[in-house]
Order: structure tokens, then sequence, then C-alpha cells
């Protein structure tokens, strides 16, 4: 179902949508500044990198919140089990830190 309607709303803005194309609108949009490189252009590995290190240490650090919110139901086994994770986490960013994935110049 959730297929057949994406389907269909993309056929209704094909179908439907304005075709007034223009240079101006074929360009693309980086707020409101002129395009620094063609789209078509590669990025240097480094920029996905560091979207990688930010998801990866995003993604763990959510799990602070529900961990916070059982504290004191987990007792001392639930605290160990949170330091080993927070260890793991910092020794990642050491690894991160010392390879040289955080320095962007």
């Amino acid at each position: 179902m959730a297929t057949g309607v994406s389907a269909l709303f993309l056929y209704l803005s094909e179908a439907l949508g304005p075709k007034k194309p223009n240079p101006a609108k074929n360009m693309p949009y980086e707020c409101g500044v002129a395009p620094f490189e063609l789209p078509t252009g590669r990025h240097a590995v480094r920029f996905y990198l560091a979207g990688m290190l930010f998801v990866l240490f995003d993604i763990e650090l959510i799990f602070f919140f529900p961990w916070a919110v059982v504290y004191r139901q987990l007792g001392v086994l639930g605290f160990v089990e949170m330091m080993l994770f927070m260890a793991m986490l910092v020794l990642g960013f050491a690894y991160a830190w010392r390879k040289g994935a955080l320095h962007f110049r």
C-alpha cells in the first residue's frame, strides 16, 4: 500500500506540477550563494567520514536517555554496563581522533 501511495504521489506531482524550466531553476540551491562546484563534482572522503562519525556517535548517545530514565531500577549492574558502554565510546572516539578522522584541514 505504501508503494502504491508513493507511486501515486510521484505520478500526480509529475502530471500536475508546473513545467516552466529556466536556467535559474535548474541551478542547485546553496543558501542563496552561487554554487562553488558542479553538482556532479566529487567530494572528498573526509566529508563522508565526518558524516558517518556523527551518525555513529549520535546514535550511541541516544542510548543514554533511556538508561537515565530507568537508572534507579537497574542498580549497580546497569551502572557497570553503562560504564563499559561509555568506555567503548571513549575508545572509539580516541581511535578516530588518533587516526586523524576528526582533523579537517
